[in-house]
């Protein structure tokens, strides 16, 4: 479902990324772990189109993404790609609702509609009756959910996560960790996670090591 091939990434004399090639099925639950300057966030921003590879190429769902030009591209972004970042990253003069349904409403999705997906996915992540509250009324495994709500609203191909536990308290942690594999189970969800948490990355489907820009296994 993803296909990376040769991937390289260098910031001025500082090669990052040295020749990435990864698959990822569809469905499956991935960790990308490794020690900070490794490269796994570059890696995370190349895979969602969020930056470009020096060179190499990356299909996504058969679509050599490499090729689009920036309008094509922000549209393939938005409709098959979701993202959870470590601090939500919601607007704060916006409700939980509301934010959950702007990616729906980029999309060209009606408001009407946007608004009643976006309450069927706060009502199956549980937040039901948080959908009013903006987010600074909400508990840090709150925002993280709606994020991911905010993610799945466009059914994308795949969600990338980059340390989405990293500032939560364990309780929630555990919580957003079995979030991730109960939507797997349930929508066939594929993840891509950037981790420091060994308990997580432990449990998913498989393992990617990066050390030095370089799988190692």
């Amino acid at each position: 479902m993803i296909e990376l091939q040769g991937i390289t990434k260098s910031f001025g004399s500082l090669q990052v990324l040295r020749g990435i090639d990864l698959t990822i099925e569809r469905g499956e639950v991935v960790s990308i772990v490794g020690p900070s300057g490794a490269g796994k966030t570059t890696l995370l921003q190349i895979m969602g189109t969020l930056d470009k590879p020096d060179s190499g190429s990356i299909r996504l769902n058969g679509v050599e993404v490499n090729r689009l030009g920036e309008k094509k591209l922000s549209a393939f972004r938005n409709k098959e790609i979701g993202f959870v970042f470590q601090f939500h990253q919601l607007l704060p003069e916006f409700t939980a609702l509301e934010n959950v349904t702007i990616p729906a409403l980029i999309q060209g999705v009606s408001a009407g509609t946007a608004r009643k997906q976006a309450q069927e996915m706060l009502d199956m992540l549980g937040l039901s009756e948080r959908a009013a509250h903006k987010p600074a009324e909400l508990s840090g495994g709150e925002k993280q959910r709606v994020a991911v709500a905010r993610a799945l609203i466009n059914h994308p191909s795949v969600v990338l996560a980059d340390e989405p536990s990293g500032s939560l308290d364990t309780q929630n942690k555990e919580e957003l960790h079995r979030l991730f594999f109960d939507l797997r189970d349930k929508l066939g969800q594929t993840f891509v996670i950037v981790t420091h948490d060994e308990g997580l990355a432990a449990q998913t489907d498989r393992t990617i090591h990066l050390v030095d820009g370089q799988i190692v296994r």
